[in-house]
């Protein structure tokens, strides 16, 4: 599956000066992590957005959010945000900020 590289350009902008910045294709898009942590990522022109389990169910009721689910299992504190069509215009500096901020509060998996 192809992600989106004009989407995914625009949330590497936007996390490229925090600490410990990554990118890395994985499972037909690409992740954007920090300090080893996956914080979010594009798949198709889907954002993929790790929120956590405790802000999970509060992002879901959002209208722009679904359950990160393809394979028939959702996955909790994962949420994705479409950016495809011209009905939605959901704030990506907002849905990139959530995911890094929660990113940031684990502990690092390497120095870098």
């Amino acid at each position: 599956m192809a992600y989106n590289e004009h989407l995914a350009g625009k949330v590497e902008a936007l996390l490229r000066e925090k600490p410990g910045f990554t990118m890395k294709k994985m499972f037909g898009g690409v992740g954007f992590l920090l300090h080893g942590n996956m914080a979010c990522g594009v798949l198709s022109n889907d954002l993929i957005v790790r929120v956590g389990p405790q802000n999970y169910e509060k992002y879901l009721t959002l209208p722009e959010a679904r359950e990160f689910d393809t394979s028939g299992r959702p996955m909790k504190g994962w949420v994705m945000v479409s950016f495809e069509g011209e009905n939605k215009k959901p704030d990506l500096e907002i849905w990139v900020q959530r995911s890094a901020e929660f990113a940031l509060g684990l502990p690092p998996k390497c120095s870098r």
